[in-house]
């Protein structure tokens, strides 16, 4: 489904008109601007399509004394409330005429804060329908060039209010009546004509944004992947589409909707929106399957506004070289070389500290050098150390080192537990020594070979598996019902209320992707496809349907890290 040009938009989409807003503009005195200081007079304009419907003023008695610099500002004093009525009585008022109406403050935050303790030390509901802040409004609105601030006083100078604030509740409020009206009439001119237009301008939501919010409508509230997208000329001038965003969503229509409002605050995504001329959506039957069609979009187009999954085939493994002395080395590529391979891991430096437990827990040689039986020569300061073997000098023959090599090539894909008990007697005696900083170091690096042979194993089980057939309950009733060859989702399908899941399943089977055996330790999809497949896989609640082929992990391949100070301490 595409959505490119301009479309009608319903009433939904318009929101509220400003002319039929019930605003009420609400002004209050306090003894003070602190949360533990009250209310001393509230004054209220309600005003709708521009005309006063009513005023409201009421001293209140704060039954605490006023501040003399707060009554030399206001002019109210104690004598002044004394018979006026306190909070609780003077609220109810206020509330009842302020019914159904926005409010409206200038610094609303003040304002609305004091009316909302008050309701709540009371125990009335605060019921309006939203807030409109004048000061907010102003600085969206008006330029430096324009007025010096935005304080009240400046504002009713630069409209030319009839009557000028003076600190009192009524008369402010009437002030600010005719700023929101002056100011109503600026933002009238930048495409602003109702209430919803007014919130996200105030929240700093271009026009050009906005006006693009039509495009959420023709979509489906379904799960799925969109696509934002611009028709653009190329270097031979010929107009061509470029994917600029890919995204997925269990509602895309409410997803995508959020793009051109201020819940969206990624500044990335401000110039996406601006860019895009259109949206387009693919209604997915799983979660599974969107999160699935999202990385492949991402791989495909490489959209310049993704940055997670956008390059897939920066993976790292480690290398156990095929040779006389096998060497561990880090690649970025797996290679039909009929060498041992690990991973993929969490990047180059993660890489980096997998080798170092590695060569703390073997004596692996560390040089790049190809060495040969023949030829033997001096060894280097780590063979001098005892840190390698040393096959440079002949100290072992190929069958002896070629024991170690198949020892380091358990401990990374069958049994990591030698290579924990290596670190044991170091890791105890650096805590006995006090030098945490260093246990933490060693600790980090088998954390690291930890999380790596767990992804490993997960990447490598599904792989090699033929043949998955799964089903997990759905959130609307039913079964989701996915179809996994050598780590690839092949094909997935939905069996509603009343459906026979297996019926639905058998025709999944028959109808799902033809997959190639990929061999080796490669699945036949991306990674990070792979590991979303095998993390629905391993969810509570998934009920397997079929298997052909052996998915499962050698016993001890992995330890939890929550397990790991046993292995190391004991």
């Amino acid at each position: 489904m595409t959505v490119n040009a301009p479309m009608q938009p319903s009433f939904a989409d318009l929101g509220r008109h400003l002319a039929a807003v019930d605003f009420c503009v609400v002004d209050l005195e306090t003894t003070g601007s602190s949360a533990e200081d009250t209310i001393t007079e509230i004054g209220a304009v309600r005003v709708c399509g521009g005309q006063v419907a009513g005023e409201f003023q009421t001293l209140v008695n704060p039954h605490r004394h006023i501040p003399p610099l707060i009554s030399v500002l206001t002019g109210i004093t104690d004598s002044m409330v004394a018979a006026s009525p306190g909070l609780g009585e003077a609220l109810p008022a206020f509330l009842e005429f302020a019914r159904g109406c926005v409010l409206v403050a200038h610094n609303a935050r003040f304002d609305v804060g004091f009316l909302r303790r008050a309701c709540a030390e009371y125990s009335y509901p605060f019921e309006f329908t939203g807030s409109v802040d004048t000061v907010a409004l102003a600085r969206g609105v008006l330029t430096r060039d324009e007025v010096p601030n935005v304080k009240l006083s400046t504002l009713a100078r630069h409209f030319r209010v009839a009557e000028s604030p003076n600190h009192r509740a009524l008369t402010d409020a009437r002030a600010t009546v005719e700023v929101l009206h002056g100011l109503l009439e600026r933002v009238g001119n930048l495409g602003v004509a109702t209430l919803e237009d007014l919130t996200e301008f105030t929240r700093g939501v271009s026009p050009q944004r906005r006006a693009k919010r039509v495009w959420a409508s023709g979509l489906p509230q379904s799960p799925g992947v969109y696509q934002f997208y611009a028709d653009l000329p190329d270097a031979s001038g010929e107009v061509r589409r470029q994917v600029l965003y890919v995204g997925k969503s269990v509602n895309i229509a409410h997803r995508v909707r959020s793009y051109f409002t201020a819940s969206e605050k990624r500044p990335r995504m401000e110039e996406m929106v601006r860019v895009a001329t259109g949206v387009e959506a693919t209604v997915c039957r799983t979660p599974l399957e969107a999160e699935v069609l999202e990385l492949r979009l991402i791989a495909a187009h490489a959209p310049r506004y993704n940055r997670r999954s956008k390059f897939p085939e920066r993976q790292v493994w480690l290398k156990l070289t095929r040779e006389a002395y096998p060497r561990l080395s880090i690649v970025t590529r797996v290679a039909d070389d009929e060498a041992s391979y690990f991973g993929p891991v969490g990047g180059r430096a993660a890489a980096e500290a997998i080798v170092m437990s590695v060569y703390d827990a073997y004596p692996l040689r560390q040089c790049t050098e190809r060495l040969s039986p023949r030829r033997p020569r001096a060894a280097c300061a780590l063979g001098e150390m005892g840190r390698c073997c040393a096959p440079c000098e002949g100290a072992v023959t190929p069958g002896e080192y070629a024991e170690v090599a198949a020892a380091v090539r358990r401990g990374l894909t069958s049994d990591v537990r030698p290579v924990l008990a290596a670190h044991r007697e170091r890791l105890r005696a650096l805590v006995e020594q006090q030098r945490f900083e260093e246990a933490g170091q060693v600790t980090g690096r088998l954390e690291t070979l930890l999380r790596s042979a767990v992804r490993h194993q997960r990447v490598r089980a599904l792989a090699g598996c033929a043949q998955i057939v799964a089903a997990y309950p759905a959130a609307s009733g039913g079964w989701e019902i996915h179809v996994i060859r050598h780590g690839r989702l092949a094909a997935a399908a939905l069996a509603g209320a009343g459906e026979v899941p297996q019926a639905v399943a058998r025709a999944a089977v028959a109808a799902a992707e033809a997959v190639a055996e990929p061999g080796g330790v490669l699945p036949a999809a991306l990674i990070e496809e792979t590991e979303r497949v095998a993390a629905w896989l391993e969810r509570p609640g998934v009920r397997l349907m079929e298997v052909e082929g052996e998915w499962s992990w050698p016993l001890n391949s992995a330890v939890s890290t929550a397990d790991l100070p046993r292995h190391l301490l004991g």
